[in-house]
């Protein structure tokens, strides 16, 4: 079983301590970024809400896109990669 890893994590202006899986850092901390960029942006545009207000719309924005992306997959990179592959061996079988 491989050790967790505590890491700081920032979710608008609040940090937390978590642990994840090592492997699952890069994921994370990207996941992170989106969140706090969205944050921002709707901090510019719905100015005057409090905190809560913005993680709370995030929230229903981040929960929607990962909804739509179920109903219209696109390419993925382990997908884009495993089409690489593909086209790879069929070049050499030709």
């Amino acid at each position: 079983m491989q050790e967790l890893m505590p890491i700081n994590v920032v979710i608008g202006d609040r940090s937390y301590r978590i642990k994840i899986d090592p492997k699952d850092e890069e994921v994370v901390r990207k996941t992170l970024k989106t969140i706090n960029d969205q944050v921002i942006a709707f901090k510019t545009e719905f100015a005057g809400k409090d905190m809560q207000d913005y993680i709370a719309m995030v929230l229903l924005w981040y929960a929607t896109q990962l909804s739509s992306e179920e109903r219209n997959p696109v390419l993925t990179p382990s997908l884009m990669e495993t089409l690489s592959r593909m086209e790879q061996q069929l070049d050499k079988a030709l």
